[in-house]
C-alpha cells in the first residue's frame, strides 16, 4: 500500500480536448508506481495530458521522430544536494492512448493507468531499450497494474508499445 511517509504531489495540467481520466484515478495510479522499493519521500511529478500536435512537437524536438507517441517521460534529473522532491515531468497524449486502447482492445482506463505506470517508472529509472531492462520494467508494470486490479497490458499477441510510438 502507500507509505506514509511518503508524501506525493501530482500537478496534473489538461491541454487536451478529449475525454481524459479522472485526476484521482491519475494520482493513484501514479501512486502505485511509486510504490516500489526505491520509493523516496516527498515526490513531486507533473503530468501533462495533451492532444496530437503538441505531442508530435515533444516527440520530434526530444526524441528525433516523427508524429505523436502515447507518453513521453522527462526526469527532472536533479542533483541530489538540491534535495528538491520533483521527480519530472510524463506527458500523455490522450487521442493516442484512447486509439490504441481500441485497437487493442482494452478498455480506456486500463490502458491509461499502463501509460501513467510507464512513465512514472521512467522517471524512476526504469527503460526498455535493452531487453533484459524491457523484461524487467515489463514484469513491475504487470505486476503494479495487477495490484490496480488491471489485466497485464502485454500480451502475446499484441505488439509492444514502442513498435507503436
Amino acid at each position: 500500500g502507500q507509505d506514509p511517509a511518503m508524501n506525493l504531489t501530482v500537478d496534473i495540467q489538461c491541454a487536451s480536448a478529449e475525454p481524459v481520466p479522472d485526476e484521482d484515478d491519475l494520482r493513484s495510479w501514479i501512486a502505485a508506481a511509486l510504490a516500489s522499493p526505491q520509493a523516496r519521500g516527498d515526490t513531486e511529478i507533473t503530468v501533462r495530458l495533451v492532444d496530437a500536435p503538441e505531442m508530435a512537437s515533444l516527440n520530434k524536438t526530444y526524441r528525433g521522430k516523427e508524429g505523436p507517441t502515447n507518453v513521453l517521460s522527462f526526469p527532472a534529473d536533479l542533483p541530489p544536494e538540491l534535495d528538491l522532491p520533483l521527480l519530472g515531468d510524463i506527458v500523455i497524449c490522450a487521442p493516442v492512448v484512447a486509439a490504441e486502447a481500441r485497437a487493442q482492445h482494452k478498455s480506456p482506463d486500463a490502458h491509461w493507468a499502463h501509460m501513467a505506470v510507464h512513465g512514472t517508472l521512467h522517471l524512476l529509472g526504469y527503460d526498455h531499450l535493452e531487453e533484459n531492462e524491457a523484461i524487467t520494467m515489463e514484469a513491475l508494470e504487470t505486476a503494479i497494474l495487477a495490484d490496480l486490479h488491471y489485466p497485464c497490458p502485454y500480451q502475446a499477441n499484441l505488439p509492444r508499445e514502442d513498435s507503436l510510438a
